[in-house]
């Protein structure tokens, strides 16, 4: 076997990002939850092999899929503090651009977007007090679905004002849209949505059933753990598929962009048609 080549772009995705199995790769890799196995030691190698390999050298024996294996493991430290993070900070630190915000501009985002998020959950579970026990289960679903939808614009809101920067296919920056954002930004409150309906929505009917049967009636205890391995059982799958349904490098046609910028974009690029964003988690 010969020495690895060095062409390899570690810095971007190893499956091509413009379809949706090749993101749902990427992102199964990404949140695969045997990272949590690894040892010091084992992160501690896989960070020498791609830094010896960025600076152009090869780990002597190492094959692509252990250099992709190795590249992996840094974002064990984002998805774990991903996944401990209030949805707040979550949103704000997935957001899309680099436009600066003020502590008193953040906290501003933080109390509004908080405030309405637990005010939509507490004033659904109070719409269901009387209603059947199953439907009652889905609450937590419902609230879910509208604090995403609140907590995320207002946590973005910099971006609904001042807009997300855009770049020709080269990544060459080309200025800042409010319509991109706004287009990012749908985009996520869909993915959460759709990533919570897995979790949310089958164990419920589950547990439905099994609390009817003499099994579970004998084993209350059973309860809680059985519902908290089915959520994570759900989310195992249902995070990296949804955050595959839409590109991370998005794009948009410059018909559809603000006046003024699209007439910069004329005035300085009048070759390009489509411009491309980050849209954020």
């Amino acid at each position: 076997m010969g020495e690895l080549p060095l062409d390899i772009n570690i810095q971007e995705p190893r499956w091509d990002q413009s379809t949706f199995l090749g993101r749902a790769r990427h992102f199964f890799t990404v949140t695969d939850p045997r990272n949590l196995l690894l040892s010091g030691a084992q992160l501690e190698a896989s960070r020498n092999i791609v830094q010896n390999y960025r600076a152009g050298v090869v780990t002597p024996g190492i094959t692509e899929d252990q250099l992709w294996r190795a590249k992996k493991t840094p974002t064990v430290v984002f998805w774990q503090w991903v996944n401990q993070s209030f949805n707040a900070i979550v949103n704000y630190s997935n957001r899309s651009g680099d436009t600066p915000i003020t502590v008193r501009q953040l906290g501003t985002a933080y109390v509004s977007a908080t405030t309405g998020a637990v005010a939509t959950a507490l004033g659904l579970k109070s719409l269901t007090k009387h209603l059947p026990p199953l439907v009652g289960r889905f609450v937590p679903f419902a609230a879910v679905a509208a604090a995403n939808c609140i907590n995320i614009p207002l946590m973005r809101q910099r971006e609904l004002q001042v807009g997300i920067p855009v770049a020709d296919e080269a990544g060459q920056r080309l200025g800042y849209s409010v319509t991109a954002a706004k287009q990012g930004i749908f985009q996520v409150v869909i993915s959460r949505i759709c990533m919570a309906i897995p979790a949310m929505a089958i164990p419920p009917l589950i547990m439905d059933t099994l609390e009817k049967k003499d099994f579970l009636k004998r084993r209350p205890w059973l309860g809680a753990p059985l519902q908290v391995g089915l959520v994570g059982f759900c989310l195992v799958f249902a995070t990296p598929l949804c955050c595959a349904l839409f590109p991370q490098k998005s794009s948009i046609h410059i018909s559809n962009l603000e006046p003024e910028l699209r007439a910069q974009i004329h005035e300085q690029n009048p070759s390009v048609e489509v411009v491309y964003y980050n849209k954020g988690l």
